[in-house]
């Protein structure tokens, strides 16, 4: 899953309070949120979400985060001190760390798992990774009642912390994984023979098949998966995103994290609606600068001043928006990027890819203008800079897009999804 607005401050007692009204079905209960320790990106956006959904419905929630490359013992090494800086607003009673030790080295580690990664296999390296890590220091004392883990891969870790007892387990699957991987390989440097998609599916769906439910965050997962494994338990239960500033601005923005999709997405905002905008302004934040930067040097110089890098308070970024331009042409799963702006309120300039994954269609929001082609996009972002330096926008807190955002990927919209699913275990 990609892009985010992690980078906006929120505190846990804030968020509690928000669902105060909601019932507390784990009251007494322990929940361990189980992910990858990962930060600044889109998934990490949803565990601050669940950490907080599930505190309100009573629980005592630990979050337990799993490396996903081979680290020293935390919180030493170079990525532990980065991620454990970055996520400190995530929320949890308790934290703790791990990872596969550079140790596994000397097991089946390079068979199993690495000599697959070289030929594109990321979906056993990350198995083979998970199934090597240890339980982390101190978690002996925890006795867990519920667990909340992400994406398949965590789940060989999963059964490390269950030590052999049995405990609830729902896996929020944040999209088909080997899809995400065909599309990582794209961009990264592999040896023949090419791991295959179907290869990589398999192996994520014999270990999706040890989860008591599966929840899915899109409307495209939710039936893809329903097919795959007919004979699990399924929800639709779309991820909780903390709300960005209502836009009250004139500032014409793009916001992207540093993924390929993005990266796809931008190269043709930028070669082929760019040069058909006829001087129409932008400003692109996130640290998508960096990966044009890297796969397209040229690219990146020719429009080097539109790029405003990576910003400490994303959040004032919403703010002083008078339109948000979402210019998708690649990716899966939800966009939490498209979330973002749908709960500032301010009017939109999109692709319909940028709507993927949602039980809605967007040409029935009143403040968003659909382009199927450059050459339409182009046109409708001139006529939206003109509507929001005239101060013509509507009132963000009564618009279409955030009504939408408040009934579907609120805080209490997801706990509230939460309760309904945890009930049925």
């Amino acid at each position: 899953m990609s892009d985010t607005m992690s980078q906006i401050s929120s505190s846990a007692t804030g968020r509690d309070q928000s669902l105060g009204a909601t019932p507390r079905p784990f009251a007494g209960k322990t929940v361990a949120v189980v992910h990858a320790a990962w930060h600044s990106c889109g998934s990490y956006q949803v565990n601050v979400g669940q950490i907080a959904a599930y505190k309100a419905l009573g629980a005592r929630v630990i979050s337990v985060a799993m490396m996903d490359d081979l680290a020293p013992r935390p919180p030493r090494g170079a990525r532990w001190p980065t991620y454990i800086e970055a996520s400190q607003d995530i929320g949890a009673d308790r934290r703790y760390y791990s990872g596969a030790p550079f140790s596994a080295l000397a097991s089946r580690l390079l068979v199993d798992g690495w000599w697959r990664l070289i030929h594109g296999d990321q979906a056993s390296w990350l198995i083979e990774l998970a199934k090597r890590t240890p339980l982390p220091e101190g978690f002996e004392s925890e006795t867990i009642d519920f667990i909340h883990a992400n994406h398949y891969f965590t789940l060989p870790f999963v059964e490390t912390l269950m030590r052999g007892r049995k405990v609830p387990v729902v896996l929020e699957t944040q999209d088909i994984q080997a899809r995400q991987y065909m599309l990582r390989n794209k961009g990264g440097f592999f040896i023949p023979p090419y791991a295959t998609y179907d290869d990589m599916l398999e192996l994520e769906l014999s270990w999706m098949r040890r989860a008591d439910l599966c929840a899915h965050l899109n409307e495209e997962e939710h039936r893809d998966f329903q097919k795959l494994l007919p004979e699990l338990r399924h929800a639709l239960i779309y991820p909780a995103v903390l709300s960005a500033p209502l836009a009250r601005g004139r500032d014409v923005i793009i916001v992207a994290s540093d993924n390929y999709g993005n990266y796809v997405s931008l190269r043709w905002f930028l070669e082929e609606v760019v040069p058909l905008a006829r001087g129409a302004r932008v400003a692109i934040y996130g640290n998508i600068d960096g990966g044009v930067k890297r796969r397209d040097a040229g690219l990146y110089e020719a429009h080097r001043s539109l790029f405003k890098g990576r910003v400490d308070d994303i959040g004032a970024v919403y703010a002083n928006a008078g339109c948000v331009l979402l210019p998708t042409v690649e990716g899966h799963g939800l966009s939490i990027k498209a979330v973002e702006a749908l709960s500032c309120g301010v009017p939109l300039v999109a692709t319909p890819l940028a709507f993927r994954g949602m039980q809605v269609d967007p040409a029935t929001l009143g403040n968003v203008a659909l382009a199927e082609n450059a050459q339409q996009f182009a046109e409708l972002w001139r006529d939206a800079q003109a509507r929001a330096e005239g101060g013509h926008a509507p009132s963000p807190e009564r618009s279409d897009t955030r009504r939408l955002y408040e009934d579907a990927f609120s805080q209490e919209a997801y706990a509230r999804a939460l309760a309904t699913a945890a009930a049925e275990l």
